[in-house]
């Protein structure tokens, strides 16, 4: 299925988890990174349940030292 994943279009197998995508994508620290899902924010905790879906769109958001780039 077909997700854009920071703001490339790429193929994924179905049932994938935000997780596995932090891994796949190799993700530096993940445990400083906040993801969205179409706008929704998607706290650490909660990678492992969401499961993306066809035309999902998602975005990294890196925290470091209480800044962000």
């Amino acid at each position: 299925m077909k997700v854009t994943i920071a703001g490339n279009v790429k193929e994924i197998k179905e049932g994938t988890t935000l997780a596995q995508l932090v891994v796949d994508e190799k993700v530096e620290n993940p445990e400083y990174v906040t993801v969205t899902v179409n706008d929704d924010f998607v706290e650490n905790h909660d990678l492992a349940n969401v499961t993306l879906k066809e035309n999902d769109v998602v975005e990294f958001l890196y925290f470091m030292g209480g800044g962000s780039f």
